[in-house]
């Protein structure tokens, strides 16, 4: 005779088994940082016309810039979307119940530090390359998180 398994509320909780819609909001999370940092790298230094600057040899720090005639109204749009959209998606991950469940099982300071951490390299949520492109590396998936 075998013994039944036991109920969802008999289990021991364990902060690094994360809900399958905490994973989903990380995925988009790093999506959308993925996205915003690709429309960034093309558009040019200055969102706003600029006469730019030449370099300053004998101050290290303070490097040059060619004038630029600012960003294109459509790509300020999708930046200003882009960086709307990442902060909600900030906001359902950070705020997501989990994280509730996880203070009020006891899971505080350095292992909740932990168990966010590690969410951003489960299984989930961060997501497959797709054809032809090159997959998030770490250094992506730990300034999205």
């Amino acid at each position: 005779m075998s013994t039944p398994a036991p109920a969802a509320e008999d289990k021991p909780f364990k902060a690094k088994d994360f809900p399958k819609d905490l994973l989903a909001a990380q995925r988009k999370l790093v999506e959308l940082y993925a996205a915003l940092h690709a429309h960034q790298a093309r558009l040019p230094w200055s969102r706003e016309a600029n006469d730019g600057w030449p370099d300053e040899p004998e101050r290290w720090h303070r490097r040059g810039r060619p004038a630029t005639t600012g960003w294109e109204a459509a790509d300020a749009e999708t930046y200003d979307r882009l960086w709307e959209d990442l902060r909600k998606a900030a906001e359902a991950v950070q705020g997501d119940e989990h994280w509730r469940l996880c203070k009020q099982h006891g899971v505080e300071g350095a292992d909740l530090v932990a168990a966010r951490q590690a969410l951003k390299q489960a299984e989930g949520a961060v997501p497959a390359p797709k054809k032809d492109e090159p997959a998030l590396d770490q250094d992506d998936v730990e300034r999205a998180a």
